[in-house]
């Protein structure tokens, strides 16, 4: 059954730039989570092999853990960045520039 008024909430009846924009925000949200715990585990696994080679358990794990997670933390910020320049060109009805925060300098 079919109703003349049309669910709001319906994906199929946003505008399609509604959508390319929210898909773009869940894109860089979902990349910026994997580099941030990809940069932990890489740092880590560092650091584990810094210990095994030079013998120096567990300074090495505890050096690159920590190392990892300030990159994560960095990534981090710099993806909430990201994700409010692709918000405020939505609202100002522009178009996102997915490479911007990349070109700058922080």
């Amino acid at each position: 059954m079919t109703s003349s008024n049309p669910n709001p909430n319906d994906p199929a009846n946003e505008d399609p730039t509604a959508r390319q924009i929210e898909a773009r925000r869940q894109g860089a949200a979902y990349q910026g989570a994997f580099e941030a715990v990809v940069a932990i585990l890489i740092a880590a696994g560092v650091g584990y092999w810094a210990d095994t080679r030079f013998d120096s358990s567990p300074v090495g794990l505890l050096i690159g853990t920590a190392i990892g997670f300030g990159s994560f933390v960095l990534r981090l910020l710099r993806l909430g960045n990201q994700l409010q320049e692709i918000s405020e060109s939505e609202a100002s009805g522009g178009s996102a520039d997915s490479g911007s925060t990349n070109d700058r300098a922080d």
